[in-house]
């Protein structure tokens, strides 16, 4: 399980893993999975990215251990 920044940055803006998910299209399942550390496929990685209200360019604020 890597690290990544998706709970601080989803708490910040005072969104819930609900919300969070429904804005990517994701169930709050995989949400939570990716918030414990799980791999989660690059396809899914860049609409939680989207949905933080981020750009992709800035996916090593979210999930830095897969900025490699």
């Amino acid at each position: 399980m890597g690290k990544n920044h998706v709970k601080e940055i989803r708490e910040a803006l005072l969104m819930s893993k609900a919300e969070l998910a429904r804005k990517a299209g994701v169930s709050p399942l995989t949400v939570d999975r990716i918030e414990r550390g799980a791999a989660c496929r690059m396809v899914t990685m860049r609409k939680i990215i989207l949905a933080l209200g981020l750009d992709v360019a800035d996916r090593g604020k979210v999930f830095p251990e897969q900025d490699n």
